[in-house]
This record gives structure tokens, sequence and C-alpha cells, in this order.
């Protein structure tokens, strides 16, 4: 069974960084690629980033742009989010998510794995 492992959220002061992590216990062939999503008490799931486990097809959130980063780790079959110049409207819990090839890679529909939320919170 497949499963994704977060690690690395917590409290900042606005402007500070955080890394987030997020190891895939097995990567199946099925599991294309990989997004970052963040969701506030307001319950809708925001697209943050994406990536293919190649590298490539990366994508970002309107409001993350310019401030975070999203790559892989083939090797340790694990998924970052370097997340700088942090502002009190990036808190949030943050999933990382893994889904199979094919488009519409800003829904959380498409995606097939979750991993468990870490919290982000970032203080003014």
């Amino acid at each position: 069974q497949v499963q994704l492992l977060q690690s690395g959220g917590g409290l900042v002061q606005v402007g500070e960084s955080l890394r987030l992590s997020c190891v895939v216990s097995e990567r199946p062939s099925r599991i294309y690629a990989m997004g970052w999503f963040r969701q506030t008490t307001k319950h809708v799931r925001e697209f943050v980033a994406h990536i293919a486990w190649s590298g490539d097809q990366t994508n970002y959130g309107d409001a993350v742009k310019g401030r975070f980063t999203v790559s892989v780790d083939n090797a340790k079959n694990t998924v970052y989010l370097q997340m700088n110049t942090l502002k009190s409207e990036d808190t949030a819990v943050y999933y990382c998510a893994g889904r199979g090839w094919g488009p519409d890679q800003m829904s959380p529909a498409v995606y097939d794995y979750w991993g468990q939320g870490t919290q982000v919170t970032v203080s003014s």
C-alpha cells in the first residue's frame, strides 16, 4: 500500500522560510507526478505546486509563484516544497499528493494518494 509521509511544518514568523518533505513509501509506475495543496478552515483545498518525477512539469499557484519551489529526489522517493518569504496568508494545512498521467494537475480530484497533512503557521 502506497503511503505518503510528510514532515517539516511548524510555526515561523513572517518573512521566514520552511521546507516541507513528502516521502513516498513505494513508487508504482502509476504515480507519474506529485502535487502540493493547502487547506484552511474554509475547507477549500488550494493548489500550490506540481512536479513530475522526471523533474519537469513544474507549476505553481498564483499565490506562491516566485516564493515557493518544488523539487524531487528520485533516489529518496521524496518531493520537497521550499517556502520562502512566508506570509500570514500562507497559514494552512499542507498536503502532498500523487497522481497518474493526465490533465488537470491543479485539481485535487485527479490525485489518488495523499499525505497526512502538516500544519504551517506564519505569525506576524
